[in-house]
């Protein structure tokens, strides 16, 4: 039995109203038509909207590869200053050498025994790391060739501070021992008489006069010539009262015919420090200081050992 369908339309108000007969194929086919439109229509949305996300992802992913091209980059440019900085640190440490090697020249101190090289053979600094080719090429190469200058520069800073530490040493040894070098006069005054051959004021024969007289007024201040320990202070016969300062490597000063000592044995003198007062004590014909200067026993021209 053909069924018939029937659709009325309904239109706004006072229009006609229209009918239309389907069969029941018809409105088969139709509903079947109208399906597939729906499907596709719904296909292609979703196909629409995955394209959307998908240009969307796309973007995320551009923004992250750049920035992470951008961090790369940085990275790069921190590895190129920081090779700079590593050619730089070599270029100080070998400066460091050689003003090492100046000072020693001139406090004449010779380099020790057991100084290595700071670089190695030669002593010479690795070549510089090139720092303006394409770090993408090379920085592998780079990245590993700073590991290993980075170990020789602390092997070398290393060295550097045991070879600046025997220097310092050194240093201080001598400025001891140019403090306890005797390079002053020990009172002002007159030179009366030098370290020479003389005419002995007392008998009229030749003698030789191991010291220097330097003559003033009565009270005038006599100083020690350097740092030192009194090892004797008194009378000490036909030199009256004496002062004896012992400077140690070997050296010894001595001065006579002083008034009176302010200072006893054992007591520590240092280089311009009053240690008496000029006099006339002793065989002498005059207020004056007689002054002495021993090395290892042996009377020395105190002239060679007056700076001032």
């Amino acid at each position: 039995m053909n069924h018939k369908l029937s659709l009325i339309i309904l239109g706004d108000s006072g229009s006609k109203i229209r009918q239309i007969h389907l069969s029941r194929k018809q409105y088969i086919g139709w509903a079947c038509l109208l399906g597939v439109f729906v499907t596709v229509l719904t296909c292609a949305f979703v196909d629409y909207i995955g394209l959307q996300w998908r240009v969307i992802d796309k973007s995320i992913l551009e923004r992250r590869l750049a920035g992470q091209n951008e961090e790369v980059a940085h990275q790069r440019r921190q590895i190129q200053k920081f090779a700079q900085v590593i050619n730089t640190l070599k270029e100080r440490i070998v400066a460091l050498e050689k003003f090492e090697d100046r000072v020693r020249v001139l406090a004449n101190i010779d380099q020790p025994g057991d100084k290595n090289p700071l670089f190695g053979v030669g002593g010479s600094a690795p070549d510089d790391l090139i720092v303006s080719s394409a770090l993408d090429q090379n920085h592998k190469a780079l990245i590993k060739e700073m590991h290993q200058q980075l170990k020789q520069l602390e092997e070398a800073s290393q060295s550097q501070t045991n070879t600046f530490t025997q220097l310092i040493k050194k240093l201080e040894e001598q400025k001891n021992m140019l403090a306890h070098t005797p390079a002053i006069r020990p009172s002002r005054g007159l030179v009366t008489s030098a370290f020479a051959y003389r005419l002995s004021p007392f008998t009229g024969k030749r003698e030789f006069h191991k010291g220097m007289d330097i003559a003033n007024q009565h009270g005038t201040p006599i100083v020690a010539t350097a740092d030192g320990i009194i090892s004797f202070a008194g009378d000490d016969g036909a030199f009256g009262t004496v002062v004896i300062i012992d400077h140690g490597y070997g050296l010894n000063t001595r001065y006579a015919h002083l008034d009176k000592s302010i200072k006893n044995k054992g007591d520590l003198a240092h280089r311009g420090e009053t240690i008496g007062y000029m006099g006339n004590t002793g065989r002498s014909t005059g207020p004056h200081v007689h002054y002495e200067v021993h090395l290892n026993g042996v009377p020395i021209n105190p002239e060679k050992y007056i700076l001032n």
